[in-house]
């Protein structure tokens, strides 16, 4: 196998890859190059300062009383600006929706648990849980066809 990377200022981005055949390796670089969305970390706001967390370090993005949080990798909020549906237009192909106020890093998602009352919860790896909705939950299964 070879491999050719040619960084040339001012010219189109292209990433032309020729195999043989699709294989998991294939796969997993199509979705990496699909994901990328030229950043990978967002400002957010702490107790009293202003910080930067990298997308692969957030476990989801919730509404908590009307104000947008950010959850990270230690189970540490903080609050960001703007709407859900700018942040998942933003974010990689990776972030996916679980219910119509939040965004899972499906990367950090440790378990889905079924609930006593028949939902599903989503079990992040810091420990937070969120609830799944059935739309979502559907959508899910559709896309790992399980």
């Amino acid at each position: 196998m070879k491999f050719k990377l040619i960084i040339e200022k001012g010219c189109e981005e292209e990433i032309i890859a020729k195999v043989h055949s699709a294989n998991d390796l294939t796969r997993k670089i199509e979705d990496l190059v699909l994901s990328y969305v030229g950043e990978d970390e967002m400002q957010v706001q702490g107790d009293y300062e202003l910080l930067t967390v990298k997308f692969a370090d957030i476990e989801c993005i919730t509404v908590i009383d009307r104000k947008l949080y950010v959850i990270d990798s230690k189970n540490n909020k903080y609050r960001t600006g703007g709407s859900l549906s700018e942040l998942e237009e933003r974010l990689p192909s990776y972030f996916i929706r679980i219910n119509k106020s939040t965004l899972a890093n499906e990367r950090q998602i440790s378990c889905f648990k079924t609930t006593f009352s028949g939902g599903v919860d989503a079990i992040f790896k810091c420990g937070y849980k969120e609830y799944v909705s059935r739309r979502c939950f559907a959508e899910i299964k559709r896309r790992y066809k399980v």
